[in-house]
């Protein structure tokens, strides 16, 4: 069945941010007597909200952290993408597609609405999504609970069933799962736990510009 509406992850999916975002977080857990690679810390905490990550890293290092480190990362970060941070190859021509076939589409992250605005604004992608990003910071729950998936569905007015995500998280996966909507899995990372996705029930695929096939090969 062909969606009625698209909703794509930001970092990972979108906008190339992973690599650096997690290459900080490693920095900032090392620090605190952790030792830890980015890669690693990708397994660990991808796809969560830095709250949840908050709670992960206490138990690591077996004490509490101040109330604001979630926002000490997130100041890290920002200061990062002052650099550029690029579009995932190929996303555009994706967003072209959907575009073309008048189906619409919007942002479900688990990043705040100043991270969105910040990584989508350096990758030039911001000028198409801007009116349509949700964040969990509006959710009770961040992934891989179905808040904001669902909240983004039913804002656009759309009914779960007919709405497709598109994730390169095992939460967020997990997510739009619980939401009860289709998910392709981009699995472009080869540190990506490919078989994990696919027992969550994600759909896989290695090269944006496969999605629009995939999402309409049954149209």
């Amino acid at each position: 069945m062909s969606p009625s509406l698209v909703i794509f992850d930001c970092d990972g999916v979108l906008v190339d941010t992973e690599r650096m975002t997690n290459q900080n977080m490693a920095d900032l857990v090392t620090e605190l007597g952790y030792p830890i690679t980015g890669p690693e810390c990708q397994r660990r905490f991808m796809g969560r909200t830095l709250e949840n990550v908050k709670e992960m890293v206490e138990a690591l290092i077996g004490r509490e952290l101040p109330n604001d480190w979630p926002d000490q990362v997130r100041e890290r970060d920002l200061e990062s993408f002052k650099a550029g941070v690029p579009a995932i190859s190929g996303i555009e021509a994706v967003l072209d597609d959907l575009d073309d076939r008048g189906v619409p589409y919007c942002v479900g992250s688990s990043g705040k609405y100043a991270k969105m605005n910040a990584t989508l604004g350096s990758s030039g992608l911001l000028p198409r999504l801007k009116d349509r990003l949700f964040s969990a910071q509006d959710c009770e729950r961040g992934k891989p609970a179905p808040d904001v998936f669902l909240l983004a569905a039913r804002t656009m007015g759309h009914p779960p069933e007919t709405c497709v995500v598109v994730e390169d998280s095992l939460p967020g996966v997990r997510a739009a799962r619980a939401a009860g909507m289709r998910v392709f899995a981009f699995v472009e990372d080869p540190s990506c736990d490919r078989q994990a996705m696919t027992d969550a029930g994600g759909i896989l695929f290695e090269h944006m510009a496969d999605l629009p096939d995939l999402l309409f090969s049954n149209s």
